[in-house]
């Protein structure tokens, strides 16, 4: 018998969560290779007349663990959220009635309408308060950053014309699961810089081009992951009027879309060999990406292709763990 808490956690799409920790792991990553303390050391050098004294700066690189933490709850919620949001909202215009996917509260007649609702405000509520925090410690322009997220997990499937029923959600997906999660988590590690003895160093300029650059793999990843559950859904989307773009392109090129996902993946990686060597370290998972791509490439559909959700997310935390361990590597 499945208890009330399992029911919700159930809910709560689990497996989607890697789209949201990912791109916390890697952002943070890419913020401790450019934060710290400045410690100032001394160097004599001795030549003919005499001695001189040289001054310089050491980077000793530290993670905020307070402000990681908050940046991964703010996406968890907002990932939670808008599964609870993507439930109800499916639920109530009928397109989830015939499943072969995770289970769906409203459409399984298994919570109200009401309930869900409540639950995806509450975990909206836990993210502003998480990302309160972190405008309070780094910077208020986070406030409307964190605002514009919501609204864009909330206009999903919310609303009267959802974006995800356009055929849109891959883009909005690359670029809030991917570039604007991972520079977000990497810029609440910046500031401020300090000197040794307590001074504080204002003038310190945020390098965007290279926490933007290790979003697009981590993105990548994320629509992967979401186009894997959309080719799963083909038929029933196609029933229900919901107009994804696996429904729009057809099942063939849908599949075609998730190999050049991948490909692109390996690609961006190589790319950010210019900021850190070790971020090549992610393609030491390329063989989790034989069998998710042996997989949508053949001719199944429907819950025949349930596994590829899980290929999917198993593919996009290992190259994610092992991005992060490369960048930190790297940078030390």
């Amino acid at each position: 018998m499945i208890t009330p808490f399992r029911l919700w956690v159930a809910g709560a799409r689990p497996r989607t969560f890697p789209a949201a920790i990912v791109p916390v792991a890697v952002g943070s990553a890419v913020g401790f290779a450019s934060s710290g303390r400045l410690t100032l050391h001394t160097s004599v050098a001795t030549a003919k007349g005499g001695s001189q004294s040289f001054v310089y700066g050491r980077l000793v690189h530290q993670l905020n663990w307070g402000n990681a933490f908050c940046a991964l709850v703010v996406a968890l919620f907002i990932q939670i959220g808008t599964n609870y949001v993507n439930d109800y909202a499916d639920g109530v215009r009928g397109t989830d009635e015939v499943r072969v996917g995770p289970v769906r509260l409203v459409a399984g007649g298994l919570a109200s309408v009401r309930s869900v609702k409540i639950a995806a405000l509450v975990a909206y509520g836990i993210a502003a308060l998480a990302g309160l925090y972190l405008a309070a410690n780094v910077s208020w322009w986070l406030v409307p950053v964190g605002l514009v997220c919501g609204v864009a997990g909330w206009a999903y499937t919310g609303g009267p014309k959802p974006y995800g029923y356009l055929g849109l959600g891959e883009l909005f997906v690359f670029i809030f699961f991917g570039l604007v999660a991972t520079a977000g988590s990497a810029y609440v590690q910046h500031a401020p810089f300090s000197l040794a003895n307590g001074a504080t160093i204002y003038s310190y300029h945020f390098n965007w081009a290279y926490p933007l650059w290790a979003g697009v793999p981590v993105g990548l990843l994320a629509v992967a992951l979401l186009e894997a559950n959309n080719i799963r859904d083909i038929d029933t989307d196609v029933v229900a009027g919901k107009r994804t773009m696996a429904v729009r392109i057809g099942r063939r090129r849908a599949a075609a879309f998730y190999v050049v996902l991948l490909v692109g993946v390996a690609l961006s990686l190589g790319l950010l060999h210019r900021w850190n060597a070790w971020a090549l370290l992610g393609l030491v998972a390329v063989p989790l990406a034989i069998y998710p791509v042996r997989l949508v490439l053949s001719d199944r559909t429907g819950k025949r292709l349930l596994p590829l959700l899980a290929a999917t997310a198993r593919l996009q935390i290992a190259v994610g763990l092992l991005l992060t361990v490369g960048i930190v590597v790297g940078s030390t």
